[in-house]
């Protein structure tokens, strides 16, 4: 029988500190809880400060990629100081270090993104030449392939702190996810970008479980919380990704929807300037989803030639 957690002998919870990646850390201490007829207090939740979350003066893509946000609580996870991590999964780099497995995701929430901008309804409402925040390089060139005419500032920081910039005109839009507000039940007049119109980031509104690779007792407890159709279409995206290499230097969206014969997966690729933009899908049976996402990808990477990225 797996030995359960107690108040006295708590499983650790790693966590980046911010207010969204505790409320994801929260939800899968609570469903935890709930499968096994636990207390809250048998759980412990430890924020980790992240490269990422530290250094906010600087653009993401110029720090090094992906493993920003996940570097420090890998490694107390592997050093045991936690017993499983909790990720958002549009952070994670497609490879985890050797020991550790990404293998349990919680069922996902919404995968749109969502246009914040004081007065205004949606994109095609922002006046000519309008300043619009992003850090993110796919949103950033996703926008510039439909209105060149915008410009595009960096725009980093928590909620609060963007919000506070949009209220001292920094930039007069910005984007979210839609999964985060949801999850911190955050009404900020925010309005959905329908995915046909903003495919979203890879993983974007999932959550996904990390764990050490030879930890069988920790395996046993997140088997109860697994979510199988997250864990199906998110295999199909993270493989796209994967081909194609991509890290927070390469502006990537892509997509994995359930239908009545299997998996629909919708993947692009935009130069960072959004001058051009390589689009293409796949259908097929939920087995085939790791092979849809690799063809995919070798598709659009062979109609993108060299350079391409820039």
């Amino acid at each position: 029988m797996t030995q359960m957690p107690t108040p006295d002998a708590p499983l650790n919870i790693g966590t980046r500190g911010s207010p969204l990646a505790l409320a994801q850390a929260h939800e899968t201490r609570d469903r935890l809880a709930r499968a096994f007829g636990l207390a809250p207090d048998c759980f412990a939740i430890v924020p980790i400060k992240t490269t990422g979350d530290r250094v906010q003066d600087r653009a993401l893509r110029e720090l090094g990629g992906k493993g920003l946000f996940t570097r420090e609580i890998e490694e107390a996870l592997l050093a045991g100081t936690i017993d499983i991590a909790v990720h958002s999964m549009k952070d994670m780099p497609v490879l985890q270090p050797e020991g550790l497995i990404l293998d349990t995701w919680l069922p996902r929430e919404d995968v749109r993104d969502a246009f914040i901008a004081p007065g205004l309804g949606g994109i095609a409402d922002l006046p000519q030449g309008a300043v619009v925040g992003t850090s993110s390089l796919r949103r950033r060139a996703q926008l510039l392939a439909r209105r060149p005419d915008l410009s595009v500032v960096e725009f980093r920081g928590n909620l609060q702190t963007r919000m506070r910039k949009l209220s001292e005109g920094v930039a007069q839009a910005t984007f979210l996810a839609m999964a985060g507000l949801n999850r911190m039940g955050l009404e900020v007049g925010q309005a959905a970008i329908p995915p046909e119109e903003m495919l979203p980031a890879v993983a974007q509104g999932a959550i996904g479980i990390e764990r050490r690779q030879d930890d069988a007792r920790i395996a046993a407890m997140l088997a109860a919380i697994h979510d199988a159709p997250t864990a199906e279409v998110i295999a199909a995206e993270r493989a796209f990704l994967a081909t194609l290499d991509g890290s927070c230097e390469t502006p990537i969206a892509g997509l994995a929807r359930h239908t009545a014969e299997g998996l629909w997966l919708r993947g692009e690729i935009l130069r960072p300037d959004g001058s051009e933009v390589l689009s293409g899908e796949r259908r097929g049976t939920i087995a085939d989803g790791p092979a849809m996402g690799e063809d995919l990808a070798r598709d659009l990477l062979a109609q993108a030639g060299d350079g391409f990225f820039g």
